[in-house]
């Protein structure tokens, strides 16, 4: 009272320096730094956050801890608040979203190309323009990106090629930039395909990065038999991808390959539900799983990429082998009644992880007409359309709550029955484009793979109101919204979603990864034969290597290729371990490396145009082969682009486009005279080896790995130890007799050295492999 009466001045002073000290006690704790326009803001003990200096969020402080308000209301909600749990903010979000903001969440774009290229199935502009005229980046958004980012509300980016790992850190970026600063600040969850396959010609070097690890293929994996090892790759090729902005992989495949003439069994783990549900769970495992300060909760955090497994209930049992990117593949059948097999990869595997995450975060069904196997509706639909498969089984049975995704294009327009760029709405060919959609979401499936456009989804969404009443389907579209948003909440994405792009250089592609990948490709090939112990070869010795002829044709999209003659490896890696000659007779060895038979997608035009019914045999083999004992009669069948519902091809003939590869092995073991003739074939589906087997005396079988992987092989430098994870058949009576949904049931090949290429077989130095995994795995 004395200093309030006598000195006011001194009271003021005094009253000013506590309201200070106050402030330093109990101000805000979070601090800020900015690089590059991108703001990070540290909270001590809790969550790193990063903004754009463009996007217009500002920082709210709540308990003296910082948050992004990312609605730019002023106030701190529940879905900005990260100590809460994803589903508290998931539920909280959805119930602020506009019908329209659901509707482009539920999206998922088409391929986009990093940078879009000028033309072809990728195609973008820039400002108009192609990029290089544009003036533009290539880590600037396209037109078609900024269009269905804004103005349709996607959220989820298929990214395809990128041009550099800063390239894509710098996009992801931008990306991100540009939705943080629109209506709730949702960031793109981006995703990718596999693209940890190799380059066959590029070299590795012991301490050298490159431009991503590479690994083998899918089969290459499950050929190793070894889940950790797979489940190593997931974690590594996981901090890659988010070094790359991706936190989705449209993976694994777990589709058990049952029927051997599948063009998609290249991208499966083979044919057995036991491995192919080990080796998928370690994947996902690897994949999704955050350890130690990356963790945020349950096993996810800021390491962790959401693992869409894929095809829910199984695509390895298209009639006859086609595939149902074609209307000509669009029925998988069960001759055997072996349907639930086939789920096995998904209800033990991927949804019964070991690790902490639990069950994969999303599943993809298959294009295919899972024939007559409704067993309550009574629908022959696509998968995704048919809400048995989705509902009664996947969600009701399984209890599977995770999201769903169509595959992309199954609400698009048919337009012919044998090209790979069409819609694919099998069995729901009359419906319009919004029925379609309508259709999916009744069926329990929360997301459109390859739509841009929302407008059909609000289509559905009043369709959906007509008959159920608003309520219903607000409560419908959120319950979408929810499994949508957990996933890229559990990722750390709302808190920041930005690269520091130097750190990324320094991620993709760095050597430790890179030798990890390497090694892989060393345990992934599988030998086969090998004659009077001739491998492996000496080094230094002289080989012959015969040229590659690949005649002119068209690829999966249509696309013209030119004929080439060329050598089938890098030429200047061989010769660090042998001479090379063009003239046999020099030569103590020869190396002929080719792919297993190319027959084509089961359907000719020319045979259509000639009154036939278009289809003909898959074969297995190179040469001309004729389907006498190919049904009469179709299992299934009919199409809105077709006459007839028998698609039998019996009698009819098909021989390999490829079938100038089995000439290679035949003419160089004529022109060797005797000497070695060693073959590596590339296999990416079972093949017929009586054509060329007994002209070998070494064959090599891999799914796709470097040339150098296999020169080291061949050479000594690593012992072979994977297992085949497919049966090879002895003929094409026996694939014609298999059952296509039955997996295990051909009669093998047996080679010249009494070798049965049956599942889990393959050879070391020693001779036939027999360790703990052929133990486990071998039927």
């Amino acid at each position: 009272m004395y200093l309030l009466h006598n000195e006011p001045m001194k009271l003021r002073t005094l009253l000013t320096g506590l309201t200070g000290l106050l402030l330093v006690a109990c101000g805000p704790t979070w601090t800020e730094t900015e690089t590059n326009g991108i703001k990070t803001v540290t909270n001590p003990g809790g969550k790193t956050l990063g903004y754009s200096t463009t996007s217009g969020v500002t920082i709210l402080t709540v308990d003296r801890l910082g948050f992004k308000d990312l609605n730019k209301n002023g106030q701190l909600d529940a879905y900005e608040d990260w100590r809460l749990s994803a589903d508290e903010r998931a539920k909280n979000l959805a119930s602020q979203m506009s019908v329209e903001q659901i509707a482009g969440l539920m999206l998922y774009s088409r391929h986009q190309s990093i940078p879009g290229g000028s033309r072809g199935f990728m195609a973008a502009t820039y400002n108009g323009k192609p990029l290089a005229e544009s003036g533009l980046k290539s880590s600037d958004l396209s037109d078609q990106q900024k269009e269905f980012l804004t103005k349709d509300n996607l959220r989820h980016v298929l990214v395809t090629s990128i041009e550099s790992p800063e390239v894509g850190a710098l996009w992801n970026n931008n990306v991100q930039a540009l939705v943080e600063g629109i209506g709730l600040g949702i960031p793109a969850n981006n995703s990718s395909d596999p693209r940890h396959g190799t380059v066959a010609n590029a070299e590795y070097n012991a301490g050298a990065g490159g431009r991503i690890s590479m690994w083998p293929g899918s089969l290459g994996l499950a050929a190793t038999f070894d889940p950790q090892l797979v489940e190593n790759f997931g974690s590594i090729a996981a901090k890659e991808y988010r070094a790359l902005g991706i936190t989705t992989a449209l993976s694994p495949q777990v589709d058990m390959a049952t029927d051997p003439r599948w063009y998609r069994t290249s991208g499966t783990f083979g044919e057995d539900a036991a491995l192919s549900t080990d080796i998928g769970r370690a994947y996902i495992d690897g994949f999704q799983t955050s350890t130690g300060a990356k963790e945020i909760a349950d096993g996810w955090g800021y390491e962790s990429v959401n693992a869409m497994v894929k095809h829910w209930p199984g695509g390895g049992s298209g009639e006859a082998g086609r595939d149902a990117h074609y209307g000509v593949g669009k029925y998988a059948v069960y001759p055997g009644d072996n349907f639930d097999e086939h789920l096995l990869p998904f209800t033990e595997g991927a949804f019964k992880l070991k690790g902490k995450t639990g069950m994969a975060s999303a599943v993809m069904p298959y294009y295919t007409i899972s024939f007559n196997q409704d067993k309550k509706y009574n629908e022959n639909v696509g998968n995704g359309y048919n809400k048995y498969i989705i509902t009664d089984l996947l969600r009701d049975k399984y209890k599977y709550d995770g999201v769903v995704c169509t595959d992309w294009l199954v609400t698009g327009d048919e337009t012919t029955i044998d090209v790979f760029l069409t819609g694919k709405s099998w069995g729901v060919e009359h419906l319009t484009i919004a029925e379609r959609h309508y259709k999916v979401l009744m069926a329990g499936v929360d997301q459109f793979g390859g739509n841009n456009d929302m407008k059909p989804v609000i289509e559905a969404y009043n369709m959906g109101v007509k008959e159920h009443g608003e309520e219903f389907m607000r409560a419908r579209f959120e319950q979408s919204a929810v499994r949508l948003l957990k996933n890229i909440f559990r990722t750390g994405l709302f808190e920041n979603p930005y690269l520091n792009v130097a750190e990324s250089k320094t991620i993709v592609g760095n050597p430790e990864f890179m030798k990890a990948g390497y090694e892989a490709q060393l345990k992934s090939v599988v030998m086969l034969k090998n004659k009077q112990s001739v491998l492996p070869l000496q080094k230094n010795k002289t080989v012959y290597i015969p040229k590659k002829f690949t005649p002119a044709g068209r690829n999966f999209l249509g696309m013209e290729t030119p004929e080439k003659l060329e050598y089938p490896v890098n030429i200047e890696i061989v010769k660090k371990y042998f001479n090379v000659t063009d003239n046999p007779a020099e030569a103590d060895y020869a190396l002929v490396f080719v792919s297993s038979p190319e027959t084509g997608i089961g359907y000719s035009k020319a045979d259509a145009e000639k009154g036939g019914n278009g289809y003909v045999p898959i074969s297995l083999k190179y040469g001309e082969y004729t389907a006498k004992e190919a049904r009469e009669v179709s299992i299934a069948g009919g199409d809105p682009l077709e006459k007839t519902t028998n698609r039998s091809y019996k009698n009819k003939k098909n021989k390999a486009i490829n079938i100038t590869d089995l000439g290679m092995i035949n003419d160089t073991y004529k022109k060797m005279n005797g000497k070695p003739v060693i073959v590596s074939v590339n296999l990416n589906t079972p093949m017929i080896f009586t054509e060329f087997e007994k002209n070998a005396s070494g064959i090599f079988a891999h799914f796709g790995v470097q040339d150098q992987a296999l020169l080291d092989l061949i050479t000594g430098n690593a012992e072979p130890s994977a297992l085949l994870p497919l049966q090879m058949p002895a003929n094409m009576e026996t694939v014609e007799k298999q059952a296509e949904d039955v997996s295990h049931d051909l009669e093998c090949h047996v080679d010249d050295q009494g070798n049965k290429y049956d599942f889990a077989f393959g050879l070391n130095w020693k001779g036939v492999i027999q360790d703990e995994r052929v133990t486990k795995y071998k039927k």
